[in-house]
């Protein structure tokens, strides 16, 4: 249970780090090529790099919490049934 612990809060750090760089370097910039005003092509690339590594990170974050919180569930029914 201890590695699901840190498998969430490595994650987590990941997608604060992804999504505070977004917010810091391409503020205002949408991941898709299609907007009313043209957007320089290195700024579109890092949104949409940032974005990735935000949903993977947040992704598995959530799995791993996911995983602690069955691991957790499955210990109390044990210890219930005794």
């Amino acid at each position: 249970m201890q590695g699901g612990w840190k498998l969430f809060l490595l994650f987590g750090i990941f997608f604060v780090a992804a999504f505070a760089a977004e917010r810091l370097l391409v503020p205002q910039v949408v991941p898709v090529g299609f907007s009313d005003e043209p957007q320089a092509l290195w700024s579109v690339e890092t949104a949409f790099v940032l974005r990735a590594i935000e949903l993977m990170s947040g992704g598995v974050a959530i799995l791993a919490l996911l995983a602690v919180v069955a691991a957790w569930a499955k210990q109390r029914l044990s210890q219930i049934a005794r």
